[in-house]
């Protein structure tokens, strides 16, 4: 017998699952968690979620709607049509126009509706114009859609808004999409309409995509409006996907139940690929997310609130650190101080090189968790959350006040 060759090694994980990164705020979340459960009094300001329970009359419906044998069952892919219908509804109420219930597709989170979206209208080699800093998801999602992110930064002195000229020097003719965050995760920063209109037309000029997250778009605070760019420059609708979710809103992260809604071209791809990839988001969750946005924003402006008051402390207690620099965010539940006059001094024995080294150290020393603005972008800053309590977010910015301010 002849010999027998060898098999050629290959990699076992795919080359493009194996280039994802780990979403960076999960994982600090997750750490911070690890450290808490281990006994350590870890304050985290990593995750991205209201701590405020779900509404009750929410979750009243949810415990009905499980007993009920027809929500044990498949559904439609693209949704409940009572849902399709109630997230119309619900557009015209918020945002000012008029969609149809054909076009909306419900998906499982805010995260799936970025994905899909992405892969709807992306193809290699195209290019997505992502103002940053960005939310971590955002270009893990372009690059799987075959795509190439490109950065346009707006930093501090801009208020973390990028221009029509910025957008316009980085436009090339593979320049398919932008990705269009109002209010922002991570820097809270929020368009004016003006901005916002000057963006949609510059866009509609070029034959330029809009992907539009909205699931910040009822925590505004100060003078900051939400402003859909479809209600602004209604032309753009033809080429625009709206992406969108409970999750922020009404306290659901854990629900899972977003949206898209665009074109019916658009959505009938996303939804052929949804129903291979996961068929209906889970009945129940459907039934919950009917009721929260059916129902009046009373329970939504409670939590607005208590944000408000939080964002309004948090700025105060970060703008007292030498070497911090922190606009006031209008918008979401995200504080995103500049940290670049602290890298290169000297805390507690450690030089600052980055952020990232600068949120290891507050871990370790202040038993914080912060996330770095390496996650969102270039390093020099920090996010952090202020979705959790009044007194964690007075300890917590404490600690890190107390350690920063040692810094030679």
């Amino acid at each position: 017998m002849g010999a027998v060759s060898e098999p050629t090694s290959r990699p076992r994980v795919s080359a493009r699952l194996a280039a994802i990164a780990e979403s960076a705020t999960l994982a600090v979340d997750a750490k911070a968690k690890a450290l808490k459960a281990a006994g350590r009094p870890v304050i985290g300001f990593g995750a991205g979620e209201p701590d405020f329970p779900t509404p009750s009359y929410i979750v009243d419906s949810a415990v009905a709607a499980a007993k009920d044998p027809a929500n044990h069952r498949y559904t439609p892919a693209a949704g409940l049509p009572a849902l399709r219908e109630a997230i119309a509804t619900k557009t015209l109420r918020d945002s000012g126009y008029e969609v149809a219930p054909s076009s909306v597709l419900v998906t499982n989170g805010g995260k799936q509706a970025v994905f899909q979206a992405f892969a709807a209208v992306l193809d290699p080699g195209d290019e997505v114009l992502l103002p940053a800093p960005y939310w971590t998801t955002y270009p893990e999602a372009i690059r799987l859609a075959g795509a190439v992110p490109v950065e346009v930064f707006a930093g501090v002195d801009q208020g973390y808004l990028v221009t029509v000229e910025q957008l316009e020097s980085a436009r090339t003719p593979q320049t398919k999409a932008l990705l269009f965050n109002s209010p922002s995760n991570p820097t809270g920063a929020v368009y004016s309409p003006e901005q916002t209109a000057e963006i949609g037309r510059w866009a509609l000029e070029h034959g330029i995509w809009v992907i539009t997250d909205e699931i910040y778009e009822h925590l505004t605070y100060d003078h900051a409006v939400f402003t859909p760019i479809v209600r602004v420059v209604p032309e753009l609708a033809d080429t625009t996907i709206v992406l969108n979710g409970v999750a922020k809103t009404y306290a659901m992260t854990g629900w899972r139940v977003g949206w898209m809604i665009g074109p019916s071209d658009v959505i009938k791809a996303a939804t052929n690929l949804q129903s291979h990839l996961t068929s209906n988001v889970a009945n129940v969750s459907q039934r919950a997310a009917i009721t929260a946005l059916s129902g009046d924003l009373a329970a939504v402006e409670e939590m607005r609130t208590a944000f408000d008051r939080r964002r309004r402390t948090m700025v105060e207690m970060l703008g007292a650190i030498d070497g911090v620099e922190i606009p006031a965010p209008q918008g979401a539940f995200y504080a995103y101080p500049s940290v670049e006059g602290l890298l290169g001094r000297t805390i507690r024995g450690t030089t600052v090189a980055s952020s990232a080294d600068l949120a290891s150290l507050i871990l370790e020393e202040a038993e914080v968790a912060v996330v770095p603005g390496e996650a969102f972008g270039p390093s020099g800053y920090l996010r952090l959350s202020y979705a959790l309590s009044d007194d964690d977010l007075v300890e917590g910015v404490g600690r890190i006040q107390k350690l920063l301010g040692e810094a030679q």
